[in-house]
């Protein structure tokens, strides 16, 4: 740098220009970031009806989302055993399919792994649909969607597709807010 650039830049400076603005990073789970927090409702479907409790936090320097879900079925003539379901899932962004990724790990053992088929849009929906599902055999398929119904409310839809055959809802849940999304 020459004497003449140092005191134009040091007079820039004191005059009060701004310092070039770095570019702010695009987060790449903006879809899905409005999911942080603690949240509890009703769920019902195949195994009957239901609650859940569910938290969303970000890890990892916010690189990723975790989700823990209880869902708790007590005895009922649809499930007359009842059931407690539990799963925990990541949601990342894979920068080669340039999408949302979702991995679901059940407490019966099934891992699913699904991508976000389109952003959220107007309709403020989100469409997961499965990849691969582990411990099922060939040809199954899920399909999870949240619609977000305000900051403080989503319903989340799970369907399931034999071999050959078209989607069926296994349970439908509604979730609200139970603490502020600051708060996971």
């Amino acid at each position: 740098m020459t004497p003449w650039n140092t005191i134009v830049l040091v007079g820039a400076l004191a005059a009060g220009a701004a310092p070039p603005e770095q570019a702010k990073p695009v987060d790449r789970l903006s879809d899905v970031r409005f999911l942080a927090g603690r949240w509890s409702g009703s769920s019902e479907g195949q195994a009957g009806k239901g609650s859940v409790t569910r938290v969303y936090e970000p890890i990892l320097s916010g690189r990723f989302l975790h989700e823990r879900n209880r869902s708790e079925y007590h005895a009922q003539a649809a499930n007359p055993k009842g059931e407690v379901h539990e799963h925990w899932s990541v949601l990342s962004y894979d920068k080669i399919r340039q999408t949302v990724v979702l991995r679901q790990f059940h407490v019966e053992g099934f891992v699913n792994t699904y991508r976000l088929l389109a952003p959220a849009g107007a309709d403020k929906r989100l469409v997961f649909e499965s990849d691969e599902i582990e411990n099922l055999p060939a040809g199954w398929k899920a399909r999870e969607t949240y619609e977000r119904l305000s900051d403080d409310e989503f319903t989340e839809t799970f369907e399931l597709a034999a071999p050959g055959k078209a989607f069926e809802v296994y349970g439908k849940s509604r979730l609200l807010r139970a603490a502020p999304s600051s708060a996971p």
